[in-house]
């Protein structure tokens, strides 16, 4: 059997499995109902340049330190490997650098404030909310 035969075959009775996959990769990586999608349902997620395990530049690895620090595991992404998403997440929070933030769907800020966030113990709190706790507090 040919692949032509093959494939038509596949669409024919995975008919539900090809809409979905069609309507999950024809979003636009860049557009606010992407974007939506990738917070909807993660405590604390980051937009930056490179991968937790990776950063790629000094601003998102202050980003990862912090999170390491506090024990957070967060959801990473990133925007030098998509550049729709890069500017649609700008767009998104009106903000115009990266990295960008978000802790229980909430945008929080970028590198500046996270840190402001985690010397006053503020980090601590928001992280809290969303039902993280912190390593720090079993330090104490």
């Amino acid at each position: 059997m040919n692949s032509l035969v093959r494939s038509s075959l596949f669409l024919r009775n995975n008919r539900k499995l090809c809409h979905a996959l069609l309507a999950r990769y024809s979003v636009d990586s860049g557009s606010q109902k992407h974007i939506d999608g990738l917070l909807k349902d993660k405590k604390v997620v980051v937009f930056m340049k490179g991968t937790k395990d990776k950063p790629m530049c000094g601003f998102s690895n202050a980003i990862v330190q912090i999170m390491n620090f506090h024990g957070v595991d967060f959801a990473d992404h990133n925007v030098l490997s998509d550049e729709d998403l890069r500017q649609g997440i700008k767009d998104y929070t009106q903000w115009p650098t990266i990295p960008q933030v978000f802790i229980g769907g909430e945008f929080v800020g970028g590198t500046d404030i996270l840190m402001e966030m985690h010397k006053s113990g503020d980090l601590i709190e928001e992280l809290k909310k969303v039902g993280i706790k912190s390593v720090l507090l079993d330090k104490e």
